[in-house]
């Protein structure tokens, strides 16, 4: 009885044909394969080999052609591009021997007896990585548009756990004369989950002659760009583009701070909670200093009703970082000392900034029972007085902020920015309603009643570690 051997012969190129392969075609009695790709194999052919060769679509015939062959004593060699286990006759083979073989076929067959070996081959999305970079170098997926012989609802679903797995994503048979959506919606819903920056590259015939090599985002990308003889490649949220190479990171090197000394295990445990926040957000388009500042408010409170809470001014982080950076902002007055305990010392530190909260200065007691008025609304008072250009931050008392805005009015202070978080039920919402007509003040605001010293602090501390956004590079100072 013969063998079929099923033998993936690369994607194009004779350099990328495996030395197995190559000595199973020299071996072969007959070969059986689309006839497209005979043109890759046949000097390796040996005198009086038969060469079975058929159109596109006709897979199972090429199997039953293999299978007749074989049971005829002969070595068969079916080939396939790429890898033949990769949406190739690997899987046809193997389900046509069982079906040959079951109890009641009709099929006259000895099939039970014919020997079926694989033999792997460097398939085309290999190539095209190995032609861009180094793009898969994580956990990846392969999905295929054409729906041929799986339901679009299928294929969707599929796109869609891709795109919210935070997987590199392979796309096979991207689009065809009738097939010309299909790539447009996979755009779109990959877009929902993952930023415009996101690096795309695509080849198209890999390791042909007609071979091209392109690296876009996935905002910036065409489908009208790519064939059928396309293979797209989608990074996940840590790949990058230098120097013209496309690489997703594995994780064996770390990134390291200004100073040159490694993260410590808790700023890559605080990295990691980041980039799993970061990709399950509804939105991924979000400009970066509203971004940083969300990511902060929702690792304090693991509440993801942040995204449609948390209210910033267009570039209030960036413009309060800045002040930062250039000296005019030096200090921060806080309604309690909750939220002075939870900005970060090493941050202030670093940028040589204090943070203050007059709640317990002496003259507090004494200012509120004159004026009939809260303590925090006295320490407000007072901290105007002595810093009337802070960066005012409330954590916890609507009537402290409420006094703020009253003492802006009259002109008494111009604060360099304002982060607004009080909580609870009474005048929380009016407070914030309060602050936003400043317009020329930088404001971060947690919508309704939510709030508390803890995201006030956390939202500090989004301003202070700005210059580490990008990289979402969070707890250096922890």
């Amino acid at each position: 009885m013969g063998k079929i051997i099923i033998a993936g012969i690369g994607p194009g190129s004779k350099e990328d044909i495996t030395p197995a392969v190559l000595e199973a075609v020299q071996q072969a009695d007959a070969i059986v394969g689309y006839k497209y790709y005979f043109q890759f194999i046949e000097s390796y052919i040996k005198p009086g080999c038969s060469c079975i060769d058929t159109g596109m679509k006709k897979e199972r015939e090429r199997a039953k052609e293999a299978f007749l062959l074989a049971e005829q004593g002969k070595t068969v060699v079916v080939i396939s591009s790429g890898d033949a286990g990769i949406y190739g006759m690997a899987p046809l083979i193997y389900e046509m021997k069982r079906q040959r073989t079951a109890n009641g076929s009709t099929v006259v067959s000895n099939a039970a007896d014919i020997e079926v070996i694989t033999l792997p081959g460097i398939s085309a999305f290999q190539k095209a990585a190995s032609l861009l970079g180094a793009p898969i170098g994580h956990d990846m997926c392969i999905i295929s548009l054409s729906d041929l012989m799986t339901p679009w609802q299928v294929i969707e679903r599929r796109i869609k756990a891709a795109a919210v797995g935070d997987f590199v994503t392979v796309i096979y048979n991207p689009k065809s004369h009738d097939r010309y959506w299909q790539l447009y919606r996979l755009q779109e819903l990959f877009l929902q989950e993952r930023s415009a920056e996101t690096p795309v590259g695509y080849v198209r015939q890999a390791g042909r002659e007609e071979q091209e090599v392109k690296i876009t985002t996935l905002g910036a990308f065409d489908p009208e760009d790519v064939d059928m003889f396309t293979v797209i490649l989608i990074g996940n949220s840590q790949s990058y583009v230098d120097k013209g190479k496309f690489i997703t990171p594995r994780g064996y090197y770390k990134t390291v701070s200004d100073d040159s000394v490694a993260e410590k295990p808790g700023q890559q445990i605080m990295m990691e909670s980041f980039r799993t926040i970061k990709s399950e957000l509804h939105r991924q388009d979000y400009p970066l200093g509203h971004l940083w500042a969300l990511l902060h408010a929702i690792h304090t409170t693991a509440d993801f009703d942040m995204e449609e809470i948390l209210y910033t001014d267009e570039g209030a982080v960036e413009t309060l970082y800045q002040k930062v950076k250039d000296g005019t902002l030096r200090t921060i007055i806080s309604d309690v000392t909750m939220v002075t305990s939870g900005i970060r010392k090493g941050a202030l530190n670093r940028l040589n900034i204090e943070a203050k909260c007059y709640l317990n200065d002496d003259r507090v007691a004494a200012f509120s029972t004159a004026n009939n008025i809260t303590r925090t609304q006295a320490g407000i008072r007072l901290a105007v007085e002595e810093h009337p250009d802070a960066l005012f931050v409330f954590g916890n008392a609507p009537t402290a902020l409420m006094e703020l805005c009253a003492l802006i009015r009259k002109g008494k202070a111009r604060p360099a920015g304002i982060i607004a978080a009080p909580v609870g039920f009474v005048h929380v919402r009016e407070s914030k309603h309060m602050v936003k007509p400043f317009k020329d003040i930088p404001k971060l605001i947690v919508e309704g009643r939510k709030g508390g010293s803890n995201l006030a602090a956390t939202l500090c501390n989004a301003i202070l570690t700005f210059d580490d956004a990008e990289q979402l590079k969070p707890g250096r100072d922890l």
